[in-house]
C-alpha cells in the first residue's frame, strides 16, 4: 500500500513539475494571467482598425480544443494586413484549465 501511494505521489508530483515548462513566460501554481508582446509589423505603415483574439483552451494536459494561429484568426475575421500579434496565457490550479490566445491588430 505504501508503495502505490508513493508512486502516485512520483507522479503528480513530475506531472507537476514538468507542465510548468509549456505555457508562457511566467506562470504560478495557483492562477496566472499574462499578456506578452509578440511580432510587430517593421515598416509600421499598417493601421490598427481592427482587433480579433483567438484561443486554444486545455483542460488537465489530456483535452485541447481552439485555434490561435495567427492566420486563421485573421481570416476568420477578415484582417487583410496585420500590423500586430501579441499574446495572452491564463493558467489555473496546477494545469487544471488553460488558456493560451493569440492577438491580432489589423485592417
Amino acid at each position: 500500500m505504501k508503495e502505490k501511494l508513493l508512486l502516485c505521489i512520483l507522479v503528480l508530483g513530475s506531472f507537476v513539475i514538468l507542465s510548468n515548462c509549456a505555457i508562457g513566460p511566467v506562470n504560478g501554481y495557483i492562477f496566472t494571467y499574462n499578456k506578452f508582446p509578440g511580432e510587430i509589423n517593421s515598416s509600421n505603415n499598417v493601421p490598427s482598425m481592427k482587433k480579433a483574439e483567438g484561443c486554444q483552451r486545455n483542460i488537465l494536459g489530456l483535452v485541447t480544443w481552439g485555434s490561435a494561429g495567427a492566420g486563421q484568426i485573421a481570416m476568420d475575421n477578415h484582417i487583410s494586413r496585420i500590423a500586430t500579434i501579441d499574446h495572452s496565457t491564463a493558467y489555473f490550479l496546477f494545469g487544471i484549465y488553460r488558456n493560451y490566445c493569440t492577438i491580432l491588430a489589423g485592417e
